[in-house]
């Protein structure tokens, strides 16, 4: 039977991941078990290989006191970041270290069909190259749009329409045997900026502006994905006086005027062919890049103003190629301050992201500690051990 009680494995687990190292003698006085009880626990999360001696407590007489820790470092997750024109894969232990790495540019209309084996077998090389093949715990992937995480299928991908209803999970449990867990990239990023912050007890919003625009809302350390997983889709909230067509198939979205897309359209009479085109004109100061990433950051502010009035907020990162110019920045900023009630601005920090293209690791890499170190998820392992 599957030991869930608040004095189980997993449970004294969640006490070191909360707290750092600790003794045994430590552990269980936190925990509030016997002696014997808690050998059996440490014993358990050995066998499961999750967790190592992190040192020794320094003594003031005898024998010096093993320090336990979590084997986060020991344990490791392949992570895919898949978007409109891009693919990142890594491999990291479950703190988000990176130890490979692969970038891949996609054509516009790529097929899942050409580029899921692709991953996986890119995968496969990145782990075994890496040498932590032997300690993958999960695979996480993340993707824009709606997601149906129990089918772990995406349902509503407005900028990748030949994806709509793929199952996402089959071809990596086929090639690795370990769970595959599902993100939207946008929930990803406000992950990845929340566990870069130290897992704070407040509310983080994440708004990406690449190719196409999204947000994502962490509440008490979880991704926020509404009733439908439509939560933080801002990127296809209709805008007053605009009747442009999105790439959603609507007209008039968000997307359809400040996205990456719409930029490089917009710049297009001056020679802009990609995203890349306008970020670099920004860097290097071209006035009508500036002019158009500016009133980019002041219609998307003007959406993130409500979000803001009614999420409450602590802090606000922004991130995507787009997302992360200064220009950008400004605009938006200003805009929400003068948008959003006066209340939810009180305490409200809005910066870019320090994350860079980390973001996605980051934020997978943490995703998979979250489940795959889950009281549940290590008792379920612990009674599997030998």
């Amino acid at each position: 039977m599957l030991d869930t009680t608040p004095t189980s494995a997993g449970h004294v687990l969640a006490v070191l991941r909360a707290e750092g190292s600790l003794t045994r003698q430590e552990l269980q006085e936190r925990v509030g078990v016997s002696r014997v009880t808690m050998v059996e626990r440490v014993d358990a999360l050995r066998r499961a290989d999750l967790v190592r001696c992190a040192g020794h407590r320094e003594s003031s007489g005898g024998r010096r006191a093993e320090l336990l820790a979590v084997n986060d470092t020991g344990l490791t997750a392949l992570v895919a970041d898949i978007g409109q024109s891009h693919a990142t894969l890594a491999v990291t232990d479950l703190r988000g270290n990176v130890f490979a790495r692969h970038d891949v540019r996609l054509s516009t209309r790529h097929s899942p069909d050409e580029t899921l084996p692709m991953l996986v077998e890119e995968g496969r090389s990145l782990l075994t190259g890496s040498g932590r093949a032997s300690t993958l715990r999960a695979v996480g992937l993340s993707v824009p749009g709606q997601i149906d995480h129990e089918a772990g299928i995406t349902t509503a991908p407005a900028t990748m329409r030949e994806w709509a209803g793929v199952r996402l999970r089959d071809p990596f449990v086929a090639a690795f045997d370990v769970p595959v867990l599902l993100e939207n990239d946008a929930n990803a990023l406000a992950l990845a900026d929340y566990y870069a912050m130290g897992r704070p007890e407040a509310t983080v919003v994440g708004v990406k502006v690449g190719t196409g625009i999204g947000a994502g809302v962490v509440i008490g350390g979880r991704a926020h994905r509404g009733e439908t997983g439509a939560a933080g889709e801002i990127g296809h909230m209709r805008v007053e006086g605009s009747d442009r067509r999105c790439s959603c198939g609507r007209r008039g979205c968000v997307a359809a005027e400040a996205s990456g897309q719409a930029l490089v359209r917009s710049l297009r009479p001056s020679g802009a062919r990609t995203v890349d085109d306008v970020v670099r004109w920004v860097s290097e100061g071209r006035s009508e890049a500036i002019e158009a990433v500016y009133s980019a950051g002041k219609l998307v502010g003007t959406v993130l103003a409500t979000v803001v009035t009614i999420v409450n907020p602590r802090y606000v990162r922004l991130g995507g190629e787009v997302g992360v110019l200064p220009p950008f920045v400004e605009a938006l900023r200003a805009t929400v301050e003068a948008g959003a009630h006066a209340s939810a601005l009180r305490k409200l920090d809005i910066a870019a992201s320090q994350l860079g293209d980390r973001g996605a690791c980051v934020g997978l890499s943490g995703l998979v500690a979250d489940e795959m170190l889950s009281p549940t998820a290590v008792d379920a392992l612990c009674g599997r051990a030998p």
